[in-house]
This record gives structure tokens, sequence and C-alpha cells, in this order.
């Protein structure tokens, strides 16, 4: 009878270390995307960025050769990332594509000009760098007129820096709710073996004896919540990677060793700290206060 009392305890003993585990793991789970999104903010932000440019409407009666050198130059400049020349032809026929008309055949020539796409890099891509950039493209004279949206510019401008204070601020209370989650997860562990502690205390065990084994049991919570947050990270990783190609990838280790040490660190602190603070309320309240 005794045994199977022991054998039930037991295992009652190890299906409430497994849902802390479970539960720690989750919330560092939800720390650890917030993370992901966090150390890739910078690339996230440069590739939108990277995506804002201009055109620049060539002369109609410039010379393909004249154009090629051009676009070379470009090519050379520190603000451009990348270039792409359009045709007359081409652009008549991504508008007639948008369009959804044949607006050449019913004009009966083509009034588009030939153009150069230019997409500038990330630290370029702001309104007062753009306006810089036309005054130095005038001096040429193949270019007719430089084109830009620059309420979209200054839009995207200030959203990103919006997004980037809105994730700070998010950052910092997810932190907090999940250092509440995981310590009221590893306080009420801890309460389910009270008396346990009480009983060590009544037979002389020292403090930092009692103390010692929950801590290391609290570690190593820490330590199993953290390789499952992380194995799961690594899976939405893998999902996600083909959608977010360039921003984040297996392949990027250095941010994954970054995130994985991040969730691995903050497991195991908060969960050494919430077990010490947890055993410690018990080694100091009194037994008859032990069953309320």
């Amino acid at each position: 009878m005794a045994s199977k009392e022991t054998k039930i305890t037991k295992q009652r003993l190890r299906s409430s270390y497994l849902t802390s585990v479970v539960s720690i793991a989750l919330v560092l789970f939800l720390l650890g995307i917030l993370g992901l999104l966090v150390l890739n903010a910078k690339r996230i932000s440069e590739y939108v960025k990277e995506n804002i440019g201009f055109s620049i409407m060539l002369k109609e009666e410039v010379k393909e050769v004249d154009v090629i050198k051009l676009q070379k130059m470009l090519d050379a400049k520190e603000y451009v990332k990348s270039t792409r020349y359009v045709t007359r032809k081409e652009a008549a026929r991504e508008l007639k594509k948008e369009l959804g008309e044949d607006f050449v055949g019913f004009l009966g020539y083509n009034p588009l000009l030939s153009s150069i796409d230019v997409h500038l890099n990330a630290q370029y891509a702001n309104p007062q760098s753009i306006d810089t950039i036309k005054k130095d493209l005038r001096k040429y004279n193949e270019i007719k007129e430089v084109f830009y949206q620059k309420s979209l510019v200054e839009l995207i401008n200030q959203n990103i820096r919006k997004i980037g204070l809105f994730l700070l601020v998010f950052s910092a209370l997810l932190f907090l709710v999940a250092i509440a989650l995981i310590h009221n997860t590893i306080r009420l562990s801890i309460y389910s073996k009270r008396f346990i502690i009480n009983t060590m205390q009544l037979v002389g065990a020292t403090r930092g004896f009692i103390r010692r084994p929950f801590l290391f049991r609290g570690i190593m919570q820490g330590v199993y919540a953290s390789i499952v947050a992380i194995a799961m990270l690594t899976g939405v990783v893998y999902l996600i990677q083909d959608e977010f190609s360039g921003i984040i990838s297996l392949q990027d280790v250095k941010v994954l060793a970054m995130l994985h040490g991040m969730v691995l660190v903050v497991g195991v602190i908060i969960s050494w700290i919430s077990t010490f603070i947890a055993v410690n309320k018990y080694l100091k309240i009194k037994a008859d206060k032990l069953y309320f």
C-alpha cells in the first residue's frame, strides 16, 4: 500500500515538474519571438527602406549607349543599392498590364519616356538625402526629371520610428509579464513542497542546505524549458525563412546564437531567482501558517 502511495506521489511530482517546464517554455518562446523581432529590427528597417527609391526620366533623344553609361555611373554612387533601366516599350507594357487596356493603340503612339529606377541604400532613404541627390543629378544632360513620392517616403520613415518605439515599450512590458508568469509558476511548484521544507528545518538542516537542491532543480527547470523554447523557435524560423528571405534564416548563425543564448540565460536566471525567493518565503514562515 505504502509503495503504491509513493509511486502515485512520484507521478504527481513528475507531472507537476513537467507542467512547470512546459509553462516556462511557452513564456520563453513568446519572449524569444519578441527577441527575434528585436534582433532583426534593424535588418527589417533596412529592408523596407531599401525598397524606397526614385525614377529618373530620360530625355527622348538620349541614345542607349549614353543611358548605359549613366546607369554604370549611378551604380558606382555610394547612395545607390541597385538600378534598373526601363525602356519605353517596357514602360508601356507594364502600364498596359496595370490599366488592362492598350493605351498605345488608342493614342496611336507611346507617350512614355525611358527611365532608370534607382533603389537607395537604407541610410539615404529619407527626404533630405533624396533632395540632395536630386540636385546632384540635375547636372547630367541625359536626365529630364527625377521623380519620387516625398509624402510616401516621409510616411515610411515616420512609421518605422513609431514601430521601433512601440517595439521597445512592448518588449519591456512583455519581459515584466514573463518574469511574473515564470515566478508564479515556480512559486506554485515550491508551495507544494512547503511541508518538506518545514520538516527539514525541524530536523536541524541549515537554510543553505535546504535551499541548495531546490535551486539546482530550479536551474535545471530553466535549462529544460529553454531547450524546449529554443527548439520551438528554431522550428518557427525554419517555417518562415522562405517568406522572409534576406531577413530571417537558419543560415544566420550569429543572430540565432544570440537569440538562443538570450533565451537560455533569461530562463536560467529567472528560474533561479524565483526559486530562491519562493524557498526563502517558506523558510521564514511559521509552521501554523503552512496550512493557509
